[in-house]
């Protein structure tokens, strides 16, 4: 058990190093990168036409999310469901770490954004004789890391819980944040709320956060039943 966590944790501690050189070194915040990247979705004049898309602004923004959220929700209603029924009990602490997590990294996701003082793209951009100028010294502030992403990549605290009990489910769980987390935060670069580098690096502290938290409570989460 223990030489599992060990290997596990090693394993985790190089990918995220890995994952913080290659975003520190690529994808700094407003760089090339993201200047490129999100070119594509700024006119001649500095606007976003993309800013109001329905598909954007409500499918992407509203709608997801809430789905996302009754995801979670259900969660935590097997938590308190497991305090009534006693066959729930031995999932207790699935549930709740499982919507702790949650609750941990896109909370600590909000407080970082609320304390930033990156400006979002859409108030960033100037109208240009031929192409369209960065002021980077705009101080609307409050939009690193990307919040909207953070649902999706939440998600990935299933991978943690599981990844002893069930692959097949912990694998679903990783790729589905995966995919979620960087949709949405693509879907709002597309819009000009965030450069693609927020996004990342909302990915980068959720993953973070749960090695950590996968560190202190392992010993708590399902393990593989013995036959």
């Amino acid at each position: 058990m223990m030489q599992d966590r060990s290997y596990f944790l090693l394993k985790q501690s190089l990918l995220l190093a890995l994952g913080f050189g290659v975003l520190w070194n690529f994808f700094s915040i407003g760089g090339m990168l993201d200047l490129k990247l999100i070119s594509p979705f700024v006119d001649l004049t500095g606007q976003f036409p993309l800013k109001n898309h329905w598909a954007l602004a409500e499918l992407n923004h509203r709608y997801v999310k809430n789905v996302l959220i009754l995801v979670y929700l259900s969660f935590l209603l097997g938590w308190l469901a497991s305090f009534k029924y006693q066959a729930w009990q031995i999932r207790r602490w699935e549930f709740g770490y499982y919507f702790g997590m949650v609750i941990v990294s896109t909370l600590f996701i909000g407080i970082l954004k609320s304390q930033s003082a990156h400006a979002c793209p859409w108030n960033m951009t100037l109208p240009g004789p031929n192409a369209v100028l960065w002021n980077f010294s705009a101080t609307a502030g409050h939009c690193f890391p990307g919040g909207h992403a953070s649902s999706g990549f939440a998600l990935m605290a299933g991978y943690f819980v599981y990844r002893r009990s069930n692959r097949t489910r912990a694998y679903f769980f990783l790729c589905s944040a995966s995919i979620l987390g960087f949709a949405m935060g693509w879907a709002q670069m597309m819009r000009g709320a965030h450069f693609l580098s927020h996004n990342l690096w909302t990915g980068w502290i959720i993953w973070c956060i749960n090695v950590i938290a996968y560190a202190l409570f392992y010993h708590k989460l399902p393990q593989a039943r013995r036959h």
